[in-house]
């Protein structure tokens, strides 16, 4: 198989990286799952955008506070600035954010924020984004999007990638060849047992990028939500930072309130942690009834239905919560064009690191940090079409060598949690 771009991964970096590349470039998406079953769907509360010029040093101040001074500031910048740009576009391709009466967009607030600066849909912003980049992407007939397909491998010599090593929907191996290829693979929460991720997001990038010596990047710093529904499902359901911003309090076992409940996440969570164990509980309260009834059923239904079906009406009583991992702030060093160490290998999204979230992500900056620099890798690629090509090589790879696809993939999880195991503890000394 050929193609001119390979695209690893439908979330919506993916998307919004192919619908940027252009129009006579044949493309190829491939997902692990289903087109749906991604992260960037699951996202509730909204996404960052700057309204005016006013709120710049505020939201970059913010971002930098939340990430502990960690971040790369020209990323942040670029963020910032790029994202009026991204909303424009999603609003072309159809994405229906909340307005008010006058037709102007409405922002909400979340934790860590100094402003309301977040646009949201309801409390299913994720999948409205997501959903409308599908939409879009069926409308081109250079992008071919092919599900339930993984990668097993990159194509690589002497630091260049010509494409990738890929099990189909059918089992069978395929050898791709691309001029570029672009790792968009999301998180790492299928290799944690309390997660707000799909259990088959499992870095299976960084495990390959281990393997190519390419270079990664902060992979110690992965985010705990303070907030997930305390229950036995699989996949955690997260409580929307959107809920706190709103004026939803956490409570102790006596029903006491115990903590600011728009601190950063990741001391949020730490006063969480420390509130169970002096409690001796396995979950604290979360009260969405100090939300005015009517804005809690018009911004949060989505979470007021799945509550619902486990047991708990948000409008009469409190709901237990628990942290649970939900963001990966490291991942494959990228520049700011989201160009990797390899020559023709871009990362994007939350398989990439640019430096933008520093040690901890700041509420809502994922979607915006995933769109901005998918569209500058996608940018770059066209700008910069002039690709190494090496036919003999590609040929010599001999597909028979991934035998036994299953241990390939446990393996993989291990090589990643591994690293991060390591790379934690050379952080803590």
């Amino acid at each position: 198989m050929k193609t001119d771009i390979l695209i690893i991964g439908c979330g919506c970096s993916g998307l919004y990286c192919a619908l940027n590349l252009p129009k006579n470039k044949h493309i190829t998406i491939i997902t692990k799952s289903d087109a749906e079953s991604n992260d960037s769907f699951l996202a509730q509360g909204g996404m960052c955008m700057l309204k005016s010029q006013s709120d710049y040093k505020s939201f970059f101040e913010d971002t930098l506070k939340a990430g502990h001074y960690e971040n790369d500031k020209e990323s942040v910048d670029i963020m910032i600035n790029s994202s009026a740009d991204v909303v424009k576009d999603l609003i072309s391709f159809g994405a229906d954010f909340q307005k008010d009466e006058n037709g102007n967009l409405v922002f909400t607030r979340e934790g860590a924020h100094s402003s309301n600066r977040i646009i949201f849909h309801e409390d299913i912003t994720g999948k409205e984004i997501t959903s409308t980049l599908l939409r879009e992407i069926k409308k081109h007939d250079n992008i071919n999007l092919i599900e339930n397909t993984s990668m097993i491998d990159l194509m690589t010599k002497d630091n260049i990638c010509y494409g990738a090593v890929l099990q189909m929907c059918d089992g069978k191996i395929e050898k791709v060849e691309a001029d570029y290829t672009v790792l968009a693979t999301g998180g790492i929460g299928g290799l944690y047992k309390h997660s707000t991720n799909f259990s088959h997001l499992t870095g299976d990038a960084i495990a390959v990028a281990i393997k190519h010596n390419i270079e990664l990047k902060d992979i110690s710093y992965v985010q705990i939500h303070p907030t997930t529904l305390y229950s036995n499902e699989e996949r955690s359901f997260l409580i929307s930072e959107s809920v706190r911003g709103e004026g939803a309090r956490l409570l102790d076992k006596n029903g006491n309130r115990f903590v600011n409940e728009l601190l950063p996440r990741d001391l949020l969570t730490k006063a969480i942690f420390e509130q169970m164990k002096k409690d001796n509980t396995e979950f604290v309260w979360e009260d969405l009834r100090p939300i005015p009834k009517e804005h809690l059923i018009s911004h949060f239904p989505n979470i007021i239905e799945h509550c619902k079906t486990m047991g708990y009406d948000v409008t009469k009583e409190c709901i237990p919560v628990v942290p649970a991992q939900h963001y990966f702030m490291g991942g494959i060093k990228v520049n700011h064009q989201s160009k990797t160490s390899m020559q023709q290998l871009y990362a994007v999204g939350e398989t990439a690191c640019n430096g933008v979230h520093g040690k901890n992500r700041l509420a809502s900056n994922s979607l915006l940090e995933s769109l901005v620099f998918a569209k500058r890798a996608a940018i770059d690629i066209a700008k910069n079409n002039n690709p190494i090509k090496d036919n003999k090589f590609i040929d010599s790879i001999n597909v028979n060598q991934y035998t036994d696809i299953e241990n390939l993939l446990e393996s993989y999880k291990k090589i990643v949690k591994d690293k991060i195991e390591t790379s934690t503890k050379k952080e803590n000394k």
